[in-house]
């Protein structure tokens, strides 16, 4: 029954797969497997997915190198109590029955923890225990019940996705802002009415999933998520105040001056001004207007055009402008494309 996958030619050194899923084994059946299991010390990878174990066998921990390990779809209503000093760095319990009680008090010997996925579950509270995973990089809560994010969040510095979709939250607490290495925040199928203005302090951020919710407003500090490149919007009541009321203030007398000294391409260095001035006009940006050579610093014009996709939906593109000049006639088949200045956002 075993069924073993080695990572490199090496078989005496390399770290194996035990892969025992969709098999429908029971507890008994697997403690047995368990013990029978030659050498368990070199299985580096469990896989027990599609399983019948409302609870693991105490055996597990003959595992003792055990990376990652796949319990998903098992009926499992108690996670296991780890071993102490557990190599693990990877634990998948997805579409399972456990309730914030049946998992472990705390995660004290997960340290190693990098990625750990309990969607679809029955969790009716964010789990604080995994607050204490210093190295836990990608997290995935969605398809649960979870009424609100802890506000401690901030302490999973090292966060790289947060995905908790398709749970009740009805708002997002404003230290989640401090999650500075955050790529991807996974909202969509939620309660939210509005979203905290530190949101934009995710410097990091590549994607927002936002869609169906009961978003109204969006704080207009989003715009400064420079890294943002996918913004999804759709099925939530702000999608028209989003595209219309679009209002901007004027430039301030710095941005003038600097966007004259960019575009007459007047020399300059760290003798001749100071050195913040300098870092402040190398922070120029070009406007995607093809047509135009102009620079914007911290003001600039949002515009709104729709595209089709695929011949099916008009999705508009949020563009950055230095002049509502720049806005194209609305007849023109031209698009304003510019790399890492361009936000998609997804309404239909």
């Amino acid at each position: 029954m075993e069924n073993y996958t080695s990572d490199s030619s090496d078989s005496d050194s390399a770290l194996r797969t035990l892969d025992l899923s969709y098999l429908s084994m029971d507890n008994e059946v697997l403690d047995k497997q368990f013990l029978n299991t030659k050498s368990p010390e070199q299985v580096d990878t469990l896989l027990l997915s599609q399983n019948l174990l409302p609870i693991l066998p105490a055996s597990v921990n003959r595992f003792t190198n055990l990376r990652s390990l796949d319990i998903s779809n098992c009926g499992l209503t108690r996670l296991p109590e780890f071993w102490t000093n557990c190599p693990l760095t990877c634990l998948i319990a997805k579409h399972n029955n456990l309730a914030n009680d049946g998992l472990t008090k705390d995660f004290e010997n997960l340290s190693n923890l990098r990625e750990l996925n309990l969607s679809g579950n029955r969790l009716t509270e964010f789990p604080n225990q995994i607050l204490d995973l210093p190295s836990l990089r990608y997290l995935y809560l969605g398809g649960n019940r979870i009424n609100e994010i802890a506000k401690d969040i901030w302490k999973l510095h090292g966060l790289r996705v947060l995905s908790m979709g398709d749970n009740i939250l009805t708002e997002v607490p404003s230290t989640l802002g401090q999650l500075k290495a955050l790529q991807a925040l996974v909202l969509c199928d939620n309660m939210l009415e509005s979203l905290p203005s530190s949101i934009a302090n995710l410097t990091s951020l590549k994607t927002l999933s936002l869609h169906k919710n009961r978003l109204r407003t969006l704080p207009t500090e989003i715009i400064k998520l420079k890294c943002l490149t996918e913004l999804s919007l759709r099925d939530n009541p702000l999608v028209v105040r989003f595209v219309s009321d679009m209002t901007h203030n004027p430039p301030s007398l710095l941005e003038l001056a600097a966007r004259i000294i960019k575009s007459s391409d007047i020399c300059y260095d760290n003798e001749s001004i100071p050195h913040n001035l300098v870092q402040y006009l190398n922070s120029a940006h070009r406007c995607v207007n093809p047509s135009c050579k102009g620079v914007f610093f911290n003001n600039r014009v949002e515009h709104i055009k729709f595209v089709d996709f695929c011949g099916k939906y008009r999705l508009p593109l949020l563009q950055y402008l230095c002049s509502s000049k720049c806005i194209e006639p609305r007849d023109s088949d031209e698009e304003l494309v510019s790399g890492a200045m361009i936000r998609k956002v997804l309404l239909g």
